[in-house]
């Protein structure tokens, strides 16, 4: 089990974080977050032009060939520093999706483009009544001479806003909750029948509520196998838990720093607070947890990448359940350390919180987890 990483993503590494401390601080992340589209178009062109968009692609489709061990080097920076470009919904559900289960010709097609910074993509599998289930599949695919269509509704589909291409499950065939039947097509955007409800989340990103109307596509849509889409559709958010996981060492990390900075400037009975030593302690736990969350990740990562199915659904559902844990002893924490202004739109602190708290819930929250660790 190697952990270290190469010569390669150690630059990739210093480049985003000198971009991050040079040109995205938090004021320039919130003036984003509340305006247009809720990011910077420049700024997904230069995260294209420092080769980020094509850190786990195969080299050849124009990526590096990083993989998910790559992706941590990305994620935990994107942690670090709010990112709201949407590089987990367009590089790792989409891009990844892309990668596993389409054709050569669509492979071809679409991954040159989205790593260049050319194309984005949504993934649409969510569904109302759905919660965590990615079984539970309404959304249909009816199949029509040389075309199928599509109709149902999907949810909380982040970055469908801005999106070109919508990448959506169906079940072709079988019973709800059987992952037998589940197939994956993509759409244009602004394919006539497709309506959007756009939205901002707690966290600042951006998320859309997706109606599909008897839109009709061609055969050509397909993605991967018919009827056989659920292996690649739980593998992908799989990897997606796991690249949230590694964002969330980046998110403890800011918050675990900001607070023993605060403590430190902070006076009270003549003395800084953090000469008090129950909270020393408590700054101590946050950096435990900062560790324990890191290793959790990083685990994660490496059994993603491996095919053992069972060791993958086990490190990516442990990584999960301590992020959870990770909210409540450093989100907390850190927002109770600060006092009042500690839950205040103005100070940075309240916004890590608020995505750490996003986080506990996409794609599956801390109980979930614990319950799908234990019957892996």
């Amino acid at each position: 089990m190697n952990l270290e990483f190469t010569e390669e993503m150690i630059m990739l590494q210093d480049g985003i974080h000198k971009f991050l401390q040079n040109e995205y601080d938090f004021e320039t992340r919130q003036s984003l977050s509340r305006t247009g589209i809720g990011y910077s178009e420049e700024n997904w062109q230069n995260f294209a032009d420092m080769g980020l968009l094509g850190v786990p692609f195969d080299e050849e489709f124009g990526g590096f060939g990083f993989g998910q061990t790559g992706l941590i080097v990305i994620m935990e920076a994107i942690g670090k520093g709010l990112v709201v470009e949407p590089y987990l919904a367009s590089i790792v559900l989409g891009g990844l999706l892309i990668q596993r289960a389409a054709n050569t010709e669509q492979k071809e097609a679409i991954l040159p483009a989205l790593i260049a910074g050319e194309m984005k993509l949504a993934f649409a599998y969510a569904e109302r009544q759905s919660r965590y289930n990615l079984t539970d599949v309404e959304f249909s695919a009816q199949k029509k001479a040389a075309q199928y269509c599509l109709s149902g509704a999907k949810s909380v589909v982040f970055n469908a806003e801005t999106a070109d291409k919508i990448i959506v499950s169906a079940r072709t065939s079988g019973d709800n909750f059987t992952p037998e039947g589940i197939s994956l097509f993509i759409v244009d955007k602004d394919i006539e029948g497709l309506t959007s409800r756009d939205y901002e989340t707690v966290d600042g990103l951006r998320a859309s509520e997706l109606t599909f109307d008897n839109v009709m596509v061609d055969e050509s849509a397909l993605v991967g196998d018919l009827d056989g889409a659920f292996s690649d559709i739980e593998y992908v958010i799989d990897a997606a838990t796991a690249a949230v996981c590694a964002e969330g060492v980046g998110v403890v990390t800011e918050l675990r720093d900001k607070t023993v900075e605060y403590l430190k400037t902070r006076k009270q009975f003549d003395q800084p607070i953090g000469n008090f030593q129950v909270l020393q302690h408590r700054c101590v736990d946050m950096f435990m947890t900062e560790e324990q969350l890191r290793s959790l990740s990083y685990l994660a990562a490496i059994k993603v990448s491996e095919d053992d199915t069972t060791e993958r659904v086990k490190s990516v559902s442990a990584a999960k359940v301590y992020l959870g844990d990770a909210r409540s002893i450093v989100g907390e924490q850190a927002a109770q350390l600060h006092g009042g202004i500690g839950v205040t739109d103005e100070l940075d602190v309240a916004h890590y919180v608020k995505r750490l708290t996003m986080m506990n819930a996409v794609f599956g929250d801390r109980d979930y987890h614990l319950q799908r660790f234990s019957q892996a």
